[in-house]
C-alpha cells in the first residue's frame, strides 16, 4: 500500500535554504530509495518541510530508507550552514491510502501545494516537485508511476492531459482536512472497507478521532 508522508522542519524553520541543498536531498532519496526498493510516486519540497507519495516492496523499508535518507542529509545541511542540532520536527508523519481515487487526491494535493502556499500560480511553475514527471514535461529518474496513475489513460500523452485536468479541478476544503487529519493521527485514508482492512491485517487503529482544538502555528503550505 502506498504511505503519504510529511517531515516538518524542527521549530517551523526551513530544511532546505537553496537549490543546492534541495538538489543534495533528491539525490539522497533517491538513493535511500535505491537501496530499500522504494517507488516514489510524486514529491514535493518546500521552504521548511517535504511531502512524498511512495510505497515499499516490504514492511519496514520506508522507515528504514527515510532513517538512511535523515542519517545523510542532516549533518549535510548542518556543515553546509554552520549549525548544529536536529533539524526535523521528530519523526515524519504518515498514513496508508486506498488505492483509488484517494490515492490520486494525494497526489493531486502533494503537488498543489505551492499553489496553496501562493509560491507559483500553477504547479508546473514549482521546480522541485514530481508534477513536471507525472505531466511528461520531463524525465525525472526518482519518479515510478503507480498503477493507479498509469489506469488513466494507456497512452502517456493521454494520461497527462487527463491529470492535468484532475489537478485543476483542485482539493476541497474537505479533503484537505481529511487529508491533513489522517496524517496527523497516523490513519489510513480510504473508505470503510479499507479501513477495516487495515485494522484487520495491522491490528492497529484506523479510524481517525474528532481533531482537538487546531494549532496555532501553521506550516505554509501544508
Amino acid at each position: 500500500m502506498p504511505l503519504h508522508i510529511i517531515q516538518r522542519g524542527v521549530n517551523l524553520g526551513a530544511v532546505f535554504v537553496d537549490d543546492d541543498d534541495r538538489q543534495h536531498y533528491l539525490m539522497l532519496l533517491a538513493e535511500s530509495a535505491r537501496d530499500h526498493e522504494i517507488a516514489v510516486h510524486a514529491y514535493v519540497l518546500m521552504g521548511n518541510h517535504v511531502h512524498l507519495l511512495a510505497s515499499a516492496k516490504r514492511a519496514g523499508e520506508l522507515s528504514e530508507a527515510m532513517w538512511q535518507l535523515g542519517q545523510n542529509y542532516v549533518p549535510f545541511f548542518n556543515r553546509r550552514h554552520r549549525r548544529t542540532g536536529t533539524l526535523w520536527e521528530g519523526r515524519f508523519k504518515s498514513c496508508l491510502v486506498n488505492t483509488d481515487q484517494y490515492l490520486l487526491t494525494v497526489y493531486r494535493y502533494i503537488e498543489l501545494n505551492p499553489v496553496r502556499a501562493a509560491i507559483v500560480q500553477s504547479p508546473e511553475h514549482h521546480r522541485w516537485s514530481s508534477v513536471h514527471a507525472n505531466l511528461e514535461l520531463r524525465v525525472d529518474q526518482l519518479v515510478t508511476p503507480h498503477e493507479t496513475f498509469l489506469s488513466m489513460a494507456p497512452d502517456p500523452q493521454e494520461r497527462a492531459r487527463t491529470y492535468r485536468s484532475w489537478l485543476r479541478a483542485g482539493v476541497s476544503d474537505e479533503e484537505i482536512a481529511a487529508i491533513r487529519l489522517h496524517l496527523k493521527q497516523g490513519r489510513a485514508w480510504g473508505d470503510q472497507r479499507f479501513q477495516s482492512m487495515v485494522e484487520k491485517t495491522l491490528g492497529q487503529v484506523a479510524y481517525t478521532r474528532p481533531s482537538g482544538r487546531p494549532s496555532r502555528a501553521r506550516v505554509v503550505g501544508d
